[in-house]
C-alpha cells in the first residue's frame, strides 16, 4: 500500500511551493475526487452521516487507504497552519488558551483517522495488508500521538510515542532495502529525531545519550505486537545503553569514536549524534577502500560515483557538528566554554575531512597523474560492419572532443582551488601558519595542472606564444609546490585525497619544465618562419618609385628596394585612340563591304536602286516655321 511514500510524498510537492494553508486546501481538493471516484461525496450535504470504511473495502480498492490518510492529514495541516501563523504574530505570546486546545483537537481527530485505520488492517483476513503495511500506519498513528504529547509537554509520554516509530520506521528500513531509504531517512530527519532531542532535553537528559539509547529506554515492549513483530526480524534494533556500538538505517555495525584528533590536538566527542556520524563516516571509507581495491580496472567514472558513499556521511558529520554547536549557542554558552572550543575544533576537523573527500574524488576524474598525462582516447567503432564489407580503420580522436575533455578537467581544477580556498575559513586555520603554507603548497600544485591543461588546449587552437606562456607559469607554481610541499601524512592506502605525493609533484616539474623549452623552440622556430616570410614579401614587392603614392605602414621606407636596376623590358599600357578613327577607312578581313549585308539564309538581297527621299522637318512646336 506504500502509506508513507503516500505522506511523504504528498508533504513535499505542497510545502514545496506553499505552507500548510495551502497543502490543506490541496488535501481538500483531492479529497473530494476520491470521494466521487469511490461514489461515497456527500453530494453538497455537509451533516449528512456517511457510511463507514470496512477491511472489505480496503481489499477491494485501496483507495479507501489513501481517503483515510488525507483525511487524517487534513486535520495535522490545519494544526500545523496554526501553529505556525500563532508563532510568526508578535503580538501574541505563543499558542495559549483556546489556540493550543484547538490544536490539540486536530492533531487528535487526525489520530483518530490513523488509529482506525491500523484497526482495520490489523484484519488481515479480510483486508489482505501485509505486515509492512501495518507497521507503516502504526508508525504513523504514533507519530500522531508524538506531536500531541509535545503539544501538552507532557515528554516522556512524548518521547515513548516517538521511540516507537523511530523503531518502526528504521525496521522498516531494513526491510525494504534502498527502495525507501531515503523516505524513511528523510521523515525521521525532518520531524521526530528533533521532537525527540527537544523532548530529551526538557527532561534533562544528558546530550551524551544518543538516539538509540533513547528508544532503547522509552520504548514500550511490553504488550505492544507492533514493537514484537519489528524486533522478530531484526532483534538487534534495541541496543543496550552502555554498549559502544551501534547500528544505522542499513544495519551495519559501526565503532563509534569517543574522540577525534585535528593536528596534534585530540578532543572528545560529547555530541552522540556527531559521534555516530564519524562511525558512518568511517564505515563508508573502509567500503570505499574495498571497493577500489577490488575493481582496480574499472571506469574512473564508475570509480568516482563510489566516492558520493563517503561525500553523504561526511556532509551528515558536518551538518551534525554545526547543530551541536547552534544549540549552545542558543543555550547561552560563550564561545570560551571548554565544550565550545571542543566543538570547534571537531567541526574544523570534519570539514577538513569532507574537503579531502571532494578533492580526492576531482583527482579520480581527472585522471591518471591528476590529469598530467594527456592522451588521445580511441573513437568507439560502431558494431554494425561496413556495407562494402571492408574492416572499419581506427579513428583518431576529434579535436573538439579532446577539448571538451580538456573543458571537464579545468572545471575540476577549479572546483578543487575553491574548496582549497574555503579552508581558509575554518576555525583555527588562520592562525596555524605552517598550515597555511601547505595549503598555499596544494594550490600551487593544482594550479599548475590547471594552467597545463589550458595551454593544451592553445596548443590545439594553434596558439603556441599563448601556451608557452601558461606553462612556464605552471612551471613556476610546481617550483613552489615542490619547495614548499611537507612530506606525506600518513593517507587511506589506495585513495587519493588531498596529499600530494612528492615524487608526484617532482615528475610534474619535469614534465613542465621539458614542456617548456620545447615549446619555447617551436616559438623559435614560428618567428624565424616569419621573419623569413616578411622578407620574401618585401623582396615581391614592387620597387617603391612605382609604389610612390602609398605610405608605408610602419612609417619606415625599404631603401633596398628604390628602383629595377637593371631595369627590364615591360609593357607600358597606352590609349589607341589614334588608331581607332582608321576604322571607317579600312578594310579588315571578314569586314563585310559598304552598302551591303548578309541575310540569314546566306542569300545575297538586292540593294534599293533610289534611295526614298529625305522628309522636310518640321518647325517650330506645332508645324509651322517662322
Amino acid at each position: 500500500m506504500d502509506i508513507t511514500r503516500f505522506i511523504v510524498s504528498q508533504r513535499d510537492k505542497a510545502l514545496l511551493v506553499g505552507d500548510h494553508g495551502s497543502y490543506r486546501k490541496q488535501l481538500s481538493r483531492r479529497l473530494l475526487v476520491v470521494r466521487k471516484k469511490l461514489n461515497c461525496s456527500s453530494k453538497g450535504r455537509k451533516y449528512t452521516p456517511k457510511s463507514p470504511i470496512t477491511a472489505e473495502d480496503i481489499a477491494s480498492n485501496h483507495e479507501y487507504v489513501h481517503l483515510l490518510l488525507l483525511t487524517a492529514e487534513r486535520a495535522w495541516a490545519l494544526a500545523m497552519y496554526m501553529k505556525a501563523t500563532h508563532a510568526a504574530d508578535s503580538n501574541t505570546q505563543g499558542t495559549t488558551g483556546s489556540t493550543k486546545r484547538h490544536i490539540v483537537s486536530k492533531l487528535q481527530r487526525a489520530s483518530s483517522y490513523a488509529a482506525h485505520l491500523v484497526t482495520l488492517l490489523q484484519d488481515t483476513d479480510k483486508s489482505g495488508a501485509s505486515t509492512e503495511s501495518i507497521l507503516e500506519a502504526r508508525a504513523y498513528q504514533q507519530s500522531l500521538q508524538g506531536a500531541i504529547k509535545f503539544e501538552k509537554k507532557a515528554w516522556e509520554q512524548c518521547l515513548q510515542s516517538y521511540s516507537e516509530t523511530r523503531l518502526l520506521y528504521i525496521a522498516l528500513a531494513r526491510s525494504v532495502g534502498t527502495k525507501q531509504d531515503d523516505v524513511f531517512k528523510d521523515l525521521l530527519a525532518g520531524t521526530i529525531d528533533q521532537s525527540m532531542r527537544y523532548a530529551a532535553y526538557q527532561l534533562k537528559l544528558p546530550r551524551t545519550i544518543s538516539l538509540e539509547m533513547i528508544v532503547a529506554r522509552y520504548v514500550q515492549r511490553a504488550d505492544n505486537r507492533y514493537v514484537a513483530e519489528a524486533l522478530k526480524s531484526n532483534p538487534d534494533l534495541l541496543l543496550e545503553p552502555g554498549l559502544a556500538a551501534k547500528k544505522d538505517v542499513q544495519g551495519e555495525l559501526a565503532d563509534t569514536p569517543k574522540a577525534i584528533t585535528w593536528r596534534s590536538r585530540t578532543v572528545k566527542l560529547e555530541d552522540a549524534t556527531t559521534a555516530q556520524a564519524l562511525a558512518s563516516v568511517s564505515a563508508a571509507e573502509s567500503k570505499l577502500a574495498s571497493f577500489l581495491d577490488a575493481n582496480q580496472d574499472v571506469d574512473r567514472r564508475a570509480k568516482a560515483a563510489a566516492f558520493d558513499d563517503v561525500l553523504i556521511p561526511s556532509q551528515d558529520a558536518v551538518d551534525a557538528v554545526k547543530t551541536a554547536i547552534d544549540e549552545l549557542t542558543a543555550e547561552g554558552v560563550s564561545q570560551g566554554d571548554p565544550r565550545m572550543q571542543s566543538l570547534q575544533i571537531t567541526r574544523t576537523a570534519v570539514n577538513y575531512n569532507l574537503v579531502e573527500w571532494r578533492v580526492g574524488r576531482n583527482r579520480v576524474l581527472c585522471g591518471e597523474q591528476d590529469g598530467a598525462t594527456f592522451e588521445s582516447q580511441s573513437v568507439k567503432q560502431p558494431k554494425k560492419p561496413r556495407a562494402d564489407g571492408k574492416p572499419r580503420v581506427a579513428q583518431e580522436e576529434s579535436t573538439g572532443r579532446k577539448l571538451t575533455r580538456l573543458r571537464e578537467m579545468v572545471v575540476l581544477y577549479d572546483s578543487t582551488l575553491q574548496s582549497l580556498d574555503s579552508v581558509k575559513g575554518f576555525p583555527g586555520v588562520a592562525a596555524d601558519q605552517p598550515f597555511l603554507n601547505e595549503i598555499h603548497a596544494k594550490k600551487a600544485y593544482f594550479s599548475s595542472l590547471r594552467c597545463l591543461a589550458i595551454a593544451r588546449s592553445h596548443t590545439l587552437h594553434g596558439n603556441k606564444r599563448n601556451a608557452l606562456a601558461l606553462l612556464a607559469h605552471a612551471a613556476e607554481l610546481s617550483s613552489r609546490a615542490v619547495s614548499s610541499s611537507p612530506p606525506t601524512e600518513s593517507a587511506t592506502e589506495g585513495i587519493p585525497k588531498l596529499e600530494i605525493d612528492p615524487a608526484q609533484a617532482r615528475s610534474l616539474k619535469d614534465l613542465l619544465d621539458r614542456s617548456v623549452l620545447q615549446y619555447r623552440a617551436l616559438v623559435e622556430l614560428e618567428d624565424l618562419k616569419s621573419e623569413t616570410s616578411k622578407q620574401n614579401a618585401a623582396s615581391r614587392s614592387p620597387p617603391m618609385i612605382e609604389r610612390l603614392h602609398e605610405y608605408p605602414a610602419d612609417g619606415v621606407v625599404d631603401l633596398t628596394n628604390l628602383v629595377t636596376y637593371p631595369p627590364k623590358l615591360q609593357l607600358i599600357p597606352v590609349k589607341p585612340i589614334f588608331l581607332d578613327t582608321a576604322w571607317n577607312y579600312i578594310d579588315y578581313p571578314g569586314r563585310p563591304k559598304k552598302g551591303t549585308a548578309t541575310a540569314l539564309d546566306g542569300e545575297a538581297e538586292e540593294t534599293p536602286s533610289r534611295a526614298e527621299p529625305k522628309k522636310e522637318a518640321k518647325k517650330g512646336w506645332f508645324g509651322f516655321g517662322r
